[in-house]
């Protein structure tokens, strides 16, 4: 069952309970404010982890590249002198 709670009777009550409801507001709005930067803070972290490791990826996949076309002008030259073998 739930509680009723009291109404207060003066206005300057009213004002004092309000003032504590807004006060306690705030302490929460500052709580929330603070763990949001947190985990901005977190999330900072990771994204610039995150954009390390893709540059990390992308010189792997560049230098990957670069092999790549290495031992494919190699295979070409073999091509052309197995090509000239056959027919001399």
């Amino acid at each position: 069952m739930a509680d009723i709670l009291p109404f207060p009777a003066r206005s300057e009550d009213r004002l004092r309970a309000a003032l504590r409801s807004l006060d306690a507001a705030l302490a929460e709005q500052n709580e929330a404010l603070a763990e949001f930067r947190g985990n901005l803070s977190l999330l900072k972290g990771a994204v610039s982890g995150l954009d390390s490791s893709v540059h990390a990826y992308r010189d792997t996949l560049a230098r990957t590249a670069d092999d790549v076309a290495g031992a494919n002008a190699a295979a070409k030259r073999l091509e052309r002198t197995a090509d000239i073998w056959l027919k001399g």
